[in-house]
């Protein structure tokens, strides 16, 4: 029985350190994804502002001087530099030379500073960001765990930036300003409601006919159609080559990932059972 108990505690030993391989794998894999992830949302965001602009609401863009036109691209390309950096924080927060990323943020500070008071600003991001990798990356369940929080983070992430963008453009006065709040921050859920009709176009964007009702004046109720920036992963992916590639290598070290984390449970549980007869037997007497 001793011996049997040695065997499962060195077959544990060696799938820990396969894990912590695992480990290794997935959170280089992620950083190479995330940084990827964060130049193609910087370029679906310019380019479903491009086409929010130019073909949404033509006649607003038209509206704007051509120092407006500047500052509001400007703002939107300091958004998507944000997102960017914000999506790299949590692998920049495990590695020792971040001090070029610090050089960076400081570097934009003094940007937002040069927009003065007439420009269109960015809004900080501000989304919460996963906490480093620091549990026992041998164990599968906290490893997973690690993972699906990191995606959540980076969901919220898109989520946000799609907000802020719809903001900017609001208030630069290229979508309606008689829009309330709510519906913007809700932009992405009406796709779903009864209330709400999805026609199709162009990715990253929202295309929706929706229902405004007047509580003072129901005859001033209506249908009202809104395009609105909505960044969607699975588009951002579709769209670039290489980041697709980046998440099919993700998906393969998940495989692996799922596989010995499968092992790991069954040799613990072996392990379990093994302790329990050895137990039996110490405390049996007749």
């Amino acid at each position: 029985m001793a011996r049997a108990i040695e065997r499962i505690e060195r077959d544990i030993a060696a799938l820990k350190e396969a894990i912590r391989a695992i480990a290794t794998e997935l959170q280089t894999a992620y950083g190479s994804y995330l940084n990827i992830l964060g130049l193609a949302v910087r370029k679906q965001l310019i380019l479903a502002s491009y086409h929010l602009c130019t073909q949404g609401y033509p006649e607003n863009f038209l509206h704007l001087s051509l120092n407006q036109r500047q500052q509001l691209q400007q703002a939107i390309r300091k958004l998507g530099q944000l997102a960017s950096e914000e999506l790299l924080t949590y692998i920049k927060s495990e590695e020792t030379g971040g001090d070029e990323g610090d050089e960076e943020d400081e570097g934009d500070e003094g940007d937002e500073e040069d927009e003065g008071d007439g420009g269109v600003t960015p809004v900080i991001l501000g989304t919460s960001t996963p906490e480093p990798l620091t549990a026992d990356t041998s164990n599968p369940i906290e490893l997973a765990k690690w993972q699906q929080n990191l995606e959540e983070v980076t969901q919220e992430i898109l989520k946000k930036l799609s907000h802020d963008a719809n903001l900017l453009l609001q208030k630069a006065g290229i979508l309606p300003k008689k829009l309330p709040e709510p519906i913007l921050a809700a932009a992405a859920a009406a796709a779903s409601e009864a209330s709400a009709e999805v026609m199709p176009g162009p990715p990253n964007l929202l295309n929706l006919v929706i229902e405004i009702e007047n509580e003072q004046q129901s005859e001033d109720s209506g249908l009202t159609q809104i395009m609105a920036i909505n960044l969607r992963l699975g588009e951002i992916e579709f769209a670039d080559v290489t980041l697709s590639s980046e998440r099919r290598q993700i998906r393969s070290i998940l495989v692996q990932l799922n596989k010995l984390g499968r092992e790991y449970q069954k040799k613990h549980r072996e392990r379990a059972i093994a302790d329990a007869e050895a137990a039996w037997r110490a405390s049996w007497f007749e």
